[in-house]
C-alpha cells in the first residue's frame, strides 16, 4: 500500500492507492468552510466515484486552527443527503469543483463550525466529449462491452466547445445536468453512438452553448 499526501490552504487531500487489476487510488478531500470555500475533486487518470461525504462535523480536530472551543465541541453534525449531491455532481468526472454554499442550508448544527469531507476512488476510465449539436462515439475492443460511469449535458467551464462561439454563450460554467440517458442507450454494446442536443438531453440553461461528457469503461460480459 502507498500513502500520498498533499496539502493546500484549504483543502487536504490524502490519497492512498492500491493494486487491484488496475491501479484504483482511494482518497479523502477535506475542505473548511472558511476561505474560498471550494471543494475540489481531482483524479488525474480516470474518473471520480465518490463513496462517502459528509458536510458538519464529526472530529474535534479537523480544521480547528483558529477557532474556539465552543465551535468545534459538536461532533454529532452532519447535512442530510450531502453524499447524494457530491456523487450527482461528481461522479463520472475527472475532476469536479463545487462550493460549500450548495450544502449550507438549512444549517445542520448553527454556532459550529463545519467542513465538507469526501472519500472517493479514482476509476480506469474513457473519456468521451462532444459539442452540441455534435455526436459522441463510444465503443470497445472486440468481445468487450460499453459500462457508462456518469454522462453531463451542460456547460462547467468557459474554455471547452468554444471556437467561433459569442462570449454571451459560454460564460454561464454553472450548468450542468448529469444524464441516465447514455448509460440506458450505451450499456452492454460494443459501439454506440449518441447526439449532444437538447433535443435528447433537454436544455438545463437556454441560451449557453453546451456540451456533452461521457465517462465509460469497456468489460467482458459477465466480469
Amino acid at each position: 500500500m502507498m500513502p500520498c499526501l498533499r496539502v493546500s490552504a484549504t483543502l487536504m487531500l490524502i490519497a492512498t492507492c492500491f493494486l487491484l487489476k488496475e491501479v484504483v487510488c482511494a482518497e479523502r478531500a477535506t475542505t473548511c468552510e472558511s476561505g474560498a470555500n471550494v471543494h475540489l475533486l481531482n483524479c488525474g487518470s480516470g474518473v471520480i466515484s465518490v463513496q462517502e461525504g459528509l458536510y458538519g462535523r464529526t472530529n474535534p480536530e479537523i480544521c480547528k486552527e483558529g477557532r474556539p472551543p465552543q465551535q468545534l465541541a459538536n461532533t454529532q453534525c452532519s447535512q442530510a443527503g450531502a453524499v447524494d449531491v457530491l456523487k450527482t455532481r461528481c461522479n463520472g468526472k475527472k475532476s469536479c469543483e463545487l462550493n460549500i454554499n450548495v450544502f449550507r442550508t438549512p444549517d445542520p448544527c448553527v454556532g459550529t463550525f463545519k467542513y465538507l469531507e469526501t472519500n472517493f476512488t479514482c476509476l480506469p476510465a474513457i473519456s468521451v466529449l462532444a459539442c452540441e449539436d455534435s455526436l459522441a462515439h463510444l465503443f470497445c475492443d472486440v468481445g468487450q462491452v460499453i459500462f457508462v460511469y456518469g454522462a453531463d449535458y451542460g456547460r462547467r467551464d468557459r474554455t471547452t466547445c468554444t471556437y467561433k462561439r459569442p462570449p454571451t454563450q459560454v460564460q454561464n460554467a454553472e450548468c450542468s445536468r448529469p444524464s441516465t440517458l447514455v448509460a440506458n442507450s450505451c450499456n452492454g454494446k460494443n459501439s454506440c453512438t449518441i447526439r449532444a442536443s437538447n433535443a435528447v438531453f433537454g436544455d438545463p440553461c437556454v441560451g449557453t452553448y453546451k456540451y456533452l461528457e461521457v465517462a465509460y469503461t469497456c468489460e467482458y460480459p459477465g466480469v
